[in-house]
């Protein structure tokens, strides 16, 4: 008796090039995007009251914390920028590495390829760390963004121990990802 033959499938990989203007831009967009999920400002300022316990205290801060995260960041990072005012050259040192994190690690969706050579995430996630060490060294700024980043921090410590979280409502995704909910049966 015959064994049969049995087909096994080899996949290569096919090399894509990207322009660097296509990465930027999808960089931009999806950083666009994640800048449209904030809540709006309204409902940020709106019910602030004292805490009745210290758990509820924690409560809302971890609520509050997870309804406003977009809204924290964006905070936090203006604290950051003002911060900065004093010095223009460190205001655009820091734009610089800001952008380079955002484009070249957090929002970039391919592989990063540089005179034909492929980068692992873990090499440009390194080389950016070294990159922005580099400009906190060479600059004298540092004293000025932890003193920002700081305040932004307290700001919305304190702001998401007084925000009320009755009346903020959870979206389908946010209660699925929470485990609020599950798949409806069928």
């Amino acid at each position: 008796m015959s064994q049969p033959q049995t087909a096994t499938a080899t996949y290569t990989s096919i090399p894509v090039t990207i322009p660097a203007a296509d990465v930027i831009s999808r960089s931009i967009q999806n950083l666009l995007g994640a800048i449209s999920r904030h809540r709006p400002w309204p409902e940020f300022g709106s019910s602030l009251s004292r805490p009745d316990s210290y758990s509820s205290a924690l409560t809302r801060l971890r609520f509050n914390s997870r309804h406003f995260r977009t809204n924290y960041i964006l905070l936090i990072g203006v604290c950051g920028f003002l911060s900065l005012i004093g010095s223009p050259g460190w205001v655009l040192a820091t734009a610089a590495v800001v952008g380079l994190w955002l484009v070249i690690y957090f929002f970039r969706e391919d592989p990063l390829v540089v005179l034909g050579h492929h980068f692992s995430d873990w090499a440009v996630f390194v080389g950016l760390v070294l990159v922005s060490l580099a400009v906190v060294w060479l600059s004298s700024g540092l004293g000025n963004v932890v003193l920002g980043l700081g305040i932004g921090l307290l700001v919305c410590g304190l702001h998401g121990l007084v925000r009320d979280t009755e009346g903020l409502f959870l979206n389908e995704n946010e209660a699925a990802s929470a485990g609020l909910i599950g798949p409806t049966p069928v």
